[in-house]
């Protein structure tokens, strides 16, 4: 319960307080005496009347004799319409009192009544709480899908691009909705549920979005943790509340984000017991095709883990449709880039094509951190429109992480950086079938003390031998150019050494790539979805194969790393020539690397446009940076594309 709801009981308790105390006090105040007429006048005649004041049909007044405490005595009547009641009082000497008709006392009456209407107010005010959720012990089997409002800004798929391919199924699903007879007249029925697959921020929920604010009909969206709570059978509760709203209001759409949460595989666990979330599959399972129909209802899920789904989930009569939505392309990332700068002034200098090329395994959601990092910085010069310079500077951030101009480094490691990069750079330049140089970099990025860059100029979707044997070369190149130009050896190469061996390792065991091993596959991807699944898994292979294994992987980095050996002892000179420019230069770009291979003198350094000054400067202590040790991960790598 929050601040504003304690308030509001308190103050209701105070005044319910006050209320009574009052009700209290006056109940001890003396009260006059009532008196018939007839009584009235019998003590008029005895003289037993002191004083009377005369209110229209209302007297009162005091008796000569004294109550307990010693006080007058007061009495009360009331007079019919009687012209000699003055005369006789006069008569008798009583001391008259004239005054207006009393008005009917309001105050008094709503204070008499406070209580009761106070104690209404809170059990209504509670009974609403219940009603509308907010009394968690009455509301959690009911379902917390949110109906999509009809006001406000709607995102359509104007707003979606580079998924051309589930725009077109999903705007098939809308058309469903608004002409069924198109389809029915032929036999076709309505599909029971469509599945977004794909990876993490490529527009699957923007996709949902779309379809909210384009379909005409109601849209209820939850998200798979929703259904799952501490209390057994909560989320089979729910999803029946659930379709039960989605029948009430048919035809329209149910979206759940993230159904993995709800729709893993069943009897992964170990142990025995009641497995909440199982149930919640099988009443989810039964809404959706069992006895009951569900016309009109189609359900939408979104998930990047398709893998772990339960097969009753996935076959046709539940989840009809399944809908692949992937990395975009070269075309779709312009496209996508189109959509995001539309409110962002560009500058005139800024293509957004090559922007497209520049950014080969970008998601949507990445594009978008893109756009805004450029229009961020943008802003910090104080620039009225967004330059190709402020793309190029959020690029870099996004893959390779700020620049971190605090960190304190020695000349000695600042030179090992600059050999160890310059040995990535060039056989990235060199060796033939790798992805061309972009840029590469001594500035400490992230977690980095250096980066070396490389950008595939298409989209790769297959991998060749002959790439892969390159890719190792490069990343053995640090290390061997420390070995020519360096008496020692740093650790620097250490994250290098593990990805060229992961590398080897699936070329053996997953690609088939290895003579000796042939084109069997070794082994299980390392990702293991249950626990239950990995103590149940059975070794595939003997000892003798995985040392035969282990041959074949040293045999093949070991070929990588003389393949480098043989390149950078050939261009000794185009190494040293790099090395001391990224010294001085501390950047370089793959056009300027190509230059000093080449023997080319470089065009002179273009400084940075200043920043403005800041107007109320306020001079803050800075720790010193703490000195890390460790080298960077450089050339990128083919199976983890940015994104």
């Amino acid at each position: 319960m929050n601040s504003f709801i304690k308030n509001i009981l308190f103050w209701l308790v105070v005044g319910l307080a006050i209320v009574v105390v009052w009700r209290l006090y006056s109940q001890h105040q003396p009260r006059p005496t009532e008196l018939t007429f007839s009584e009235f006048f019998e003590q008029v005649e005895s003289g037993e009347i002191s004083e009377v004041v005369i209110r229209g049909p209302e007297i009162e007044g005091q008796l000569k004799s004294l109550d307990a405490t010693g006080q007058p005595r007061t009495f009360q009547t009331y007079a019919p319409e009687y012209d000699q009641l003055v005369d006789e009082l006069r008569k008798y000497g009583i001391k008259i009192t004239a005054q207006k008709r009393r008005e009917s006392n309001y105050l008094i009456t709503i204070l008499s009544w406070a209580p009761i209407l106070i104690f209404a107010g809170i059990w209504i005010f509670f009974m609403r709480q219940m009603q509308s959720g907010g009394n968690k012990a009455l509301s959690f089997g009911k379902s917390k899908a949110r109906l999509s409002s009809t006001q406000g800004k709607k995102v359509t798929f104007n707003d979606v691009a580079g998924v051309d391919e589930a725009k077109g199924e999903l705007e098939e699903i809308i058309e469903f909705l608004k002409e069924p007879q198109k389809f029915q007249k032929l036999g076709g029925k309505i599909p029971k549920g469509v599945l977004l697959m794909g990876p993490p921020g490529t527009g699957k929920t923007l996709l949902a979005k779309a379809i909210s604010g384009e379909a005409n009909v109601p849209f209820y969206s939850i998200s798979g943790s929703d259904f799952v709570e501490m209390f057994v059978g909560v989320g089979a509760s729910r999803v029946r509340d659930l379709f039960e709203q989605g029948k009430k209001h048919a035809p329209c759409l149910i979206f759940i984000d993230e159904l993995d949460a709800v729709g893993r595989h069943r009897g992964a666990g170990l142990g025995g017991g009641h497995d909440e979330r199982e149930q919640t599959l099988n009443q989810l399972l039964v809404e959706m095709d069992g006895f009951e129909s569900n016309e009109g209802v189609i359900l939408i899920s979104a998930t990047n883990r398709p893998d772990v789904l339960d097969p009753a989930l996935l076959r046709p009569g539940r989840f009809d449709r399944r809908v692949v939505v992937s990395l975009p392309d070269v075309r779709g990332r312009e496209e996508i880039l189109k959509v995001h700068t539309r409110k962002v002034p560009l500058g005139e200098d800024v293509d957004l094509a090559v922007m497209a090329r520049g950014t080969p395994g970008f998601s949507g959601a990445d594009i978008a951190n893109l756009v805004n990092e450029a229009a961020l910085n943008a802003a910090r010069y104080l620039q009225t429109t967004v330059n190709m310079r402020d793309f190029e500077t959020s690029k870099d951030k996004v893959l390779m992480g700020s620049e971190r101009k605090s960190l304190i480094i020695t000349e000695e490691e600042k030179r090992v950086t600059a050999y160890h990069e310059a040995g990535h750079a060039l056989l990235a330049l060199l060796l033939p079938d790798t992805d061309p140089l972009h840029k590469v970099t001594i500035i400490p990025r992230g977690m980095a003390l250096g980066v070396t860059q490389q950008l595939p100029t298409d989209d790769r979707h297959n991998y060749n031998r002959a790439y892969l044997d390159s890719q190792i070369a490069v990343l053995m190149g640090g290390r061997v150019s420390e070995e020519i130009f360096l008496d020692n050896l740093s650790t620097g190469a250490g994250n290098d050494f593990e990805r060229a061996t992961e590398l080897a390792r699936k070329m053996v065991c997953e690609w088939g790539m290895s003579q000796e091993m042939g084109p069997i596959i070794f082994g299980k991807k390392e990702e293991q979805i249950f626990l239950g699944k990995e103590l149940s898994q059975r070794v595939e292979y003997s000892e003798k194969t995985a040392d035969k294994i282990d041959t074949e992987i040293r045999k093949i980095v070991i070929e990588g790393y003389e393949k480098a050996k043989e390149f950078l002892t050939k261009n000794r000179d185009s190494l040293e020539r790099i090395a001391a420019t990224l010294l001085e230069r501390e950047v370089l770009d793959g056009k300027q690397v190509a230059q000093l291979a080449r023997g080319e003198t470089l065009a002179p350094i273009q400084p940075d446009p200043p920043l403005p000054p800041k107007e109320d400067p306020s001079p803050a202590e800075k720790p010193d940076a703490e000195k890390k040790i460790g080298q960077p991960p450089v050339a990128a790598d083919p199976l983890k594309q940015p994104g």
